[in-house]
C-alpha cells in the first residue's frame, strides 16, 4: 500500500479519514506500507501484505491482534482462509520463492469452479468484450486523466488491462482494485496486476473512498450478485467524478437465460439505478460480434429495454459527456507486456518442430458457460513452430496477429502458469 492511497480512503461506516496507528504492527518499506493498523473515529482495520482490509468482522480483528503480536504470517494465512493441509501447502509454495505460479497458488486458494474461471479468464467471451470496451472508453480524454476503480475486480485480470491504459505513477494510485475476498486481491497484487493498489471492502456497503475521485469506475460480471444494488449504484456514481464514466459489462438480465445468473434485474431496472449518470444499454452479443468482426466498439447504437427483449446479458455505460457515446476502434494490442503463451485451453502436441493444438475444456460446466469461445478459438490447428513455454512472436511470421486476435496465444503475466 502506497502512502498516497491513504489520503483517498474513508471509513465505510463513519465516513471519516483513516490514519496509521504507530504500534508494533506497522512495517514500512520506503513509501510502501507492508503491514499496520488503520484507525478512524469508530473502529480500526488491518493492513496485511500491503492490502488495507476495510471490513469489520472477526477475521479482521484476529488479523489485527496477530499483527500487533508481530505474527504477520498468521495474519496473512488467517485472512486467506487457510487451515490444515492447505495452509501447509501455501507455506511450501511461498518458500519456493519466485518460481511459484499463479496457477499453483490458485489451486490452493480456490480449488473449485471459481478457480477454474479465473485460470482461463484471459480468453473467455465476457473478458474479450470487457477488455475491448474499457480500452475504447479509456481513450476518452476524461478517463485518461484520472484514477480508475475496478470494483469487484477479482484476481486482477481486467485490472491489468486498466493499469495498462496509462503509465504507472509512483506518486499516486492510478488503478485501484477492490474486492470482498482478500485472497483474490493477494493474487492480483502478487501476480496479475502488481502495479495496482488493492483495497479489500464490501460492495454491499458504502465504498471506502473519497467522493468525486475516479475518472472511470468499472464493475465487470459481478453486479447481479450484489444484494444492495441501489446502494452500490449510488456509491459507484458517488465515487466517480462528475465528468467520469461508469462501465458495467455483462449484466445478467431477468428476461433471459443465464448460467449462474445471480439475483438479476430487468434492463429497465438496471438503467433506472444509474439515471443521474445518463446510462445507455448495449447488447452483449452485438458488442462481441462487432469486436470480433470489425474491431470496433459502437457506443452510438444503444438499445432500449424493449429492443433488448429477452437477451440474456447486456452492458451498461453511463456518463454525462455526450462525446463518450460514439463508434470507437478497438486498439490493436499485439505487443507483449508479460509473456506470450499458448492459451491453457489447448492441449499441445509437439512433433518435428510443429505444434498441434486441440481445444479442451476443463469441465463440462465451464464448456456450458463459456463454450461460445468457439466462435474465435478453433477446435484444432497446427502451427509451424515449437510453442512450448514462452513464445517468441518472431518465430510465427505472418500468423502472429491472427493467433493473438483469436486468443490462441495470450499475453499473460510472468509466472502465470
Amino acid at each position: 500500500m502506497k502512502d498516497t492511497l491513504l489520503a483517498l480512503l474513508r471509513c465505510p461506516y463513519c465516513g471519516t479519514r483513516l490514519s496509521l496507528v504507530e504500534n508494533n504492527a506497522l512495517i514500512r518499506r520506503g513509501a510502501d506500507i507492508e503491514s499496520g493498523v488503520l484507525g478512524c473515529e469508530c473502529c480500526a482495520f488491518p493492513i496485511v501484505a500491503g492490502i488495507p482490509v476495510l471490513i469489520a468482522d472477526d477475521a479482521t480483528r484476529d488479523a489485527m491482534y496477530a499483527l500487533e503480536a508481530r505474527r504477520h504470517d498468521a495474519a496473512l494465512v488467517g485472512l486467506l482462509g487457510l487451515t490444515g493441509d492447505r495452509s501447509d501447502l501455501f507455506s511450501s509454495l511461498i518458500a519456493g520463492g519466485a518460481g511459484t505460479t499463479y496457477r499453483a497458488m490458485l489451486e490452493v486458494l480456490s480449488p473449485d469452479a471459481e478457480g477454474t474461471y479465473f485460470l482461463y479468464r484471459f480468453s473467455d467471451p465476457t473478458f474479450l468484450t470487457a477488455e475491448a470496451l474499457v480500452r475504447a472508453v479509456g481513450r476518452h480524454d476524461a478517463a485518461v486523466t484520472g484514477p480508475i476503480l475496478d470494483l469487484c475486480g477479482g484476481s486482477g485480470h481486467l485490472t491489468r488491462v486498466l493499469a495498462g491504459l496509462r503509465p504507472a505513477d509512483p506518486q499516486a494510485p492510478r488503478t485501484v482494485i477492490a474486492d470482498l475476498r482478500f485472497w483474490k486481491l493477494w493474487l492480483a497484487t502478487r501476480f496479475t496486476a502488481p502495479d495496482c493498489s488493492a483495497v479489500c471492502c464490501d460492495a454491499d456497503a458504502p465504498l471506502p473512498f473519497m467522493r468525486d475521485l475516479f475518472a472511470m469506475v468499472v464493475l465487470a460480471d459481478a453486479f447481479p450478485y450484489i444484494w444492495h444494488k441501489r446502494l452500490c449504484a449510488d456509491e459507484m456514481m458517488g465515487v466517480a467524478r462528475p465528468d467520469g464514466v461508469v462501465v458495467i459489462p455483462h449484466l445478467h438480465s431477468a428476461l433471459g437465460e443465464n448460467f449462474s445468473a445471480g439475483d438479476t434485474l430487468t434492463p429497465d431496472a438496471y438503467r433506472d439505478l444509474f439515471t443521474p449518470y445518463h446510462p445507455r444499454l448495449f447488447s452483449d452479443s452485438r458488442l462481441l460480434k462487432e469486436i470480433l468482426e470489425h474491431r470496433v466498439v459502437d457506443l452510438s447504437c444503444d438499445l432500449s429495454p424493449a429492443e433488448l427483449g429477452g437477451e440474456p446479458a447486456l452492458t451498461l455505460v453511463a456518463g454525462r459527456r455526450s462525446n463518450l457515446f460514439c463508434r470507437r476502434a478497438v486498439p490493436d494490442t499485439l505487443d507483449v507486456a508479460g509473456q506470450l503463451r499458448v492459451n491453457p485451453l489447448y492441449q499441445v502436441e509437439r512433433r518435428d518442430g510443429r505444434s498441434m493444438l486441440t481445444l479442451t475444456f476443463p469441465t463440462p460446466e465451464y464448456e456450458a458457460e463459456f463454450g461460445s469461445c468457439r466462435c474465435y478459438l478453433p477446435d484444432t490447428l497446427t502451427v509451424d513452430a515449437d510453442l512450448a513455454g514462452a513464445v517468441d512472436p518472431a518465430t510465427l511470421g505472418s500468423r502472429y496477429p491472427e493467433l493473438r486476435r483469436r486468443r490462441v496465444l495470450i499475453d499473460v503475466p510472468p509466472h502465470y502458469y
